[in-house]
């Protein structure tokens, strides 16, 4: 009987008292946070910084459509060589002018061959007194081709053409950079590696002229370069959207290659071969980064180091 009272009060020690529930709490930790929320809602991802930039910028667009930013001024090409050269590269033109009894070589024909494949560039016939008072005594050698004002888009259209296509915006501003060669390769540069567009500013620097066009190897069709009154006011525009500027300068903080920012949205600032950035452009500049030359170069072409650092921001993207 006492070893029955035992074994039965050793069962009743083991069973547990009452307890407080936990009010669900268990059963919702089980069940999970849902499903993962989409890309544009989840911060710090690139897409969630795109679509909140797009947003923003949407906010501050101007309701009425635009009609591109300022014009450049009409230019002339004279000479058989540079008017076919022209032509050949696809340099707009709207007229083609041909002196009165011109002897018609070989180049002569074929620059009114392309103009002519053309179609819509007007073919004109003038007296060589006529043409040289067009082109201010210049030997023109009985060829003028008229190009057209360059149509400058405005700085906030190169954002808007990224935030659109859902990309980080990429772009080029110059500072100090006179030669429309250099200006032209730039923008080959940036076509070539998926970048935005360019800036350049109005005074003491290169615009669109028929020398850049043929330099960008046709790409100046459907790259936009903008003209801004004040390039520093432009680069803190775009730091105020969020965007990273970065000056190129040959002592810089930072070598191009280590430079985390470039991954994301940026404004790639580049200087004149001579002078570099200008002062006030410089301490605008979030980071200045340099490119490392083992070989002891001091400098390198405006055009060539834009290319390289366009490379650089196109293999982080990739």
């Amino acid at each position: 009987m006492a070893g029955n009272s035992q074994r039965r009060n050793r069962r009743t020690s083991n069973k547990k008292g009452m307890q407080v529930g936990s009010g669900g709490n268990r059963r919702r930790a089980l069940e999970g946070r849902g499903p993962t929320p989409p890309a544009e809602d989840r911060k710090k991802h690139k897409k969630n910084r795109i679509a909140t930039a797009k947003a923003k910028h949407a906010v501050n667009r101007r309701p009425a459509p635009r009609r591109g930013g300022a014009k450049g001024t009409s230019e002339m090409v004279v000479g058989r060589n540079p008017v076919f050269e022209a032509l050949r590269d696809g340099v707009p033109a709207t007229t083609l002018y041909v002196q009165q009894y011109i002897d018609n070589d070989e180049r002569v024909r074929e620059a009114l061959q392309l103009a002519g494949q053309r179609g819509n560039i007007n073919l004109m016939e003038a007296p060589r007194p006529e043409l040289d008072r067009m082109t201010n005594g210049l030997n023109h050698q009985g060829l003028v081709l008229q190009v057209p004002p360059y149509e400058y888009a405005e700085p906030q259209d190169l954002t808007a053409a990224a935030y659109d296509n859902g990309e980080d915006p990429l772009i080029v501003a110059l500072d100090g950079v006179t030669d429309p060669r250099n200006l032209g390769a730039i923008v080959r540069s940036v076509s070539a590696f998926g970048g935005h567009g360019v800036v350049v500013p109005e005074r003491r620097a290169a615009g669109m002229t028929a020398g850049a066009w043929k330099s960008s190897a046709g790409t100046a069709a459907r790259t936009p370069v903008s003209r801004v009154t004040n390039l520093t006011r432009a680069l803190e525009a775009y730091k105020k959207e969020g965007i990273t500027v970065v000056g190129l300068a040959a002592d810089g903080e930072h070598t191009v290659e280590d430079l985390e920012a470039l991954g994301g949205p940026v404004v790639i600032v580049i200087g004149s071969e001579g002078k570099g950035l200008g002062r006030l452009v410089g301490e605008t500049c979030d980071y200045r980064v340099r490119i490392s030359m083992p070989g002891g170069a001091e400098s390198l072409n405006a055009g060539v180091a834009a290319g390289i650092v366009m490379y650089e921001v196109a293999r982080r993207r990739a």
